[in-house]
């Protein structure tokens, strides 16, 4: 166990801006679990009196229009960030590559599920959002949704990219010779080869749904006021941008650093699993 963890640590730490990303991530995982005794208040105790308080002693990150404490709520958004990450990243992945694998190996088929992708990958994203949640309505599942929908879409095409490639491969047409089915072909293969471009592809949705989520929150259309999130503190705090300043800087500035730690492990991840790659990373 510890030479396997050096294995994946080692070129970790040989690359700092990795190791920086990797870290950051670890805090936010920590804060969405522990945030009970991370944050010192909870995310709705009101203080009128001790309003928009600017970041100082007992307020590690000050306070907003009714006296709520920043950093409780902010360390309680991860978990609202987390939960709509993997969320939007387990449905992309379970419908795009479905749609993927049986659009290469199938192409009738295939001609028919990629041309409602593309008719899909027509719409602006923000726009396709927006649209999904009139129609199923306000609320995280319906947010999970509808930004989900949007990356099925770049998922599936990866996906029906590679599997076309790999379907050309020669120790496919060997297995098909020598009698193996669909099912085997698929899941001795295909899926193994497929790993490494959907850690990377699974690193962007999970970054791109960060920013789509608070898209959603900031327009109020997201996850419900009441709920502790990125985006609903910078809709709130929007209008005392001028009084208040430190308001948006805390939950934009974590929007912004998670969605470019996933970006900088999602590439890691590629160099890592990809042995073309393999050397600029350490073996």
């Amino acid at each position: 166990m510890i030479d396997i963890l050096r294995h994946w640590t080692r070129p970790i730490a040989a690359r700092p801006l990795v190791s920086i990303g990797a870290a950051f991530l670890a805090v936010i995982v920590m804060f969405a679990i522990f945030a009970p005794w991370i944050a010192p208040f909870g995310p709705d105790e009101i203080d009128p009196v001790n309003r928009l308080l600017p970041p100082g002693d007992g307020h590690l990150m000050g306070t907003d229009h009714f006296g709520r404490d920043t950093f409780s709520r902010v360390v309680y958004g991860s978990r609202l960030a987390l939960l709509i990450g993997v969320g939007v990243v387990a449905f992309a992945l379970a419908s795009g590559v479905p749609i993927g694998v049986l659009s290469a190996l199938y192409p009738k088929l295939g001609t028919v599920l990629m041309r409602m992708v593309d008719v899909l990958m027509s719409f602006p994203s923000l726009l396709l959002a927006l649209g999904l949640i009139v129609i199923l309505g306000q609320g995280v599942f319906n947010a999970i949704l509808a930004i989900g929908l949007i990356y099925l879409t770049t998922t599936a095409r990866i996906v029906y990219g590679v599997a076309l490639r790999l379907r050309a491969e020669p120790y496919v047409e060997a297995a098909r010779s020598m009698g193996a089915g669909t099912w085997w072909v698929v899941t001795r293969h295909i899926l193994p080869n497929m790993i490494s471009p959907l850690m990377v592809q699974a690193s962007f949705v999970f970054a791109f749904a960060q920013l789509g989520a608070a898209a959603l929150d900031f327009l109020g259309l997201g996850a419900p006021p009441d709920v502790p999130s990125w985006g609903n503190m910078l809709a709130e705090s929007r209008i005392y941008i001028t009084r208040a300043s430190w308001l948006l800087l805390w939950p934009g500035l974590m929007i912004v650093l998670t969605a470019f730690s996933l970006n900088l492990v999602g590439d890691w991840l590629r160099d890592r699993m990809d042995p073309r790659f393999r050397e600029m990373v350490g073996k």
